[in-house]
């Protein structure tokens, strides 16, 4: 039996390559990216272009010199961080603040969420999540003022405990570091917690209101409707800001050290930022900062790099 024709024609191949889709997808976005091209600039202009200066973390950096005229000296700045006898303290401190931030910071506003997303009357929801995000709007100078207020030795806390019997002498809770990842971790949550809501909110808009009224009708309850249908509605979102904060977890902060910290809490509260703007810029030894900032960043990629590969294998869900 002869076989049909039409199985010896070989028909032309669409073009399909990623170069063709890439312009064809180009084209039909075009009036996106022409919008688009003053953010892009801005972000060329002041994230990229100024990258050039980490050459000098490799080079003995001096004021008024070129960075590219100065002398070539490799990794002498980062083996001296290493080797500096508050490397230790410093990354201890660091990850330890961080960590906290993350252990308590972390769930606090998806639970802030979860509960202001079952709230009923929209009034009341709107005044509590106002109350919650107008902290993040509060500098920390004048969060500094309002924790010596309330802790100094003569503050608000200490004259309660007095007068109650409490205590018979002040406790120096800004000024004993034994308090101090304490102080912090509370304000950095009292601060930003309310604000990191939103996103969670946000995320919660979009999860399908019929698929609440299906488990109301197998018999969810409040609590089922949050573990069963909102929390897997936001898992994206969850390892998203989960992701970025593992990645972020060497920014321990910089102005609530610098404004909080003294001399008596060093110890608990010298992080990486800190050290980076005393030894680096204060003494004029910018390569050695730029060496530490370096340093610090490329871990803080790793991070991203290493959380977003587990997350996919473990969650299956990634950033990219």
């Amino acid at each position: 039996m002869k076989k049909p024709v039409y199985d010896h024609v070989s028909l032309p191949a669409a073009p399909n390559s990623g170069w063709a889709r890439w312009k064809k997808t180009l084209y039909r976005e075009r009036n996106l990216w022409f919008i688009s091209i003053p953010l892009i600039a801005w972000v060329i202009i002041f994230n990229y272009v100024p990258m050039y200066g980490i050459m000098m973390a490799f080079v003995d950096y001096v004021p008024g010199k070129s960075i590219l005229s100065s002398d070539w000296v490799g990794l002498k700045h980062f083996k001296a961080f290493i080797d500096s006898p508050d490397f230790g303290n410093v990354l201890r401190n660091t990850l330890v603040i961080s960590g906290l931030n993350i252990l308590v910071g972390f769930p606090a506003p998806i639970i802030l969420a979860l509960l202001l997303n079952e709230l009923r009357k929209k009034r009341f929801k709107q005044v509590v999540q106002t109350i919650s995000y107008l902290p993040h709007f509060i500098s920390w100078v004048v969060v500094a003022s309002i924790l010596f207020t309330l802790l100094g030795n003569e503050g608000i806390l200490n004259d309660i405990l007095l007068r109650l019997g409490i205590i018979d002498q002040p406790i120096s809770y800004l000024g004993e570091g034994k308090y101090f990842w304490g102080i912090i971790t509370a304000s950095n949550l009292w601060k930003d917690v309310g604000w990191s809501t939103i996103i969670y909110l946000s995320a919660m808009a979009g999860v399908d209101g019929e698929i609440y009224e299906a488990g109301k009708v197998d018999g969810l309850g409040r609590l089922g409707s949050m573990w069963h249908i909102t929390l897997p509605g936001i898992r994206a979102t969850i390892v998203l800001l989960w992701i970025l904060g593992i990645g972020g977890i060497l920014n321990a902060g910089f102005e609530q050290q610098l404004l909080i910290g003294n001399a008596q809490t060093r110890e608990y509260y010298e992080v990486i930022d800190t050290y980076a703007y005393k030894y680096g810029i204060q003494l004029g030894n910018y390569s050695y900062g730029a060496a530490v900032g370096l340093m610090k960043a490329a871990i803080g990629v790793f991070l991203v790099f290493t959380a977003n590969r587990i997350s996919k294998k473990v969650l299956d869900t990634s950033i990219f």
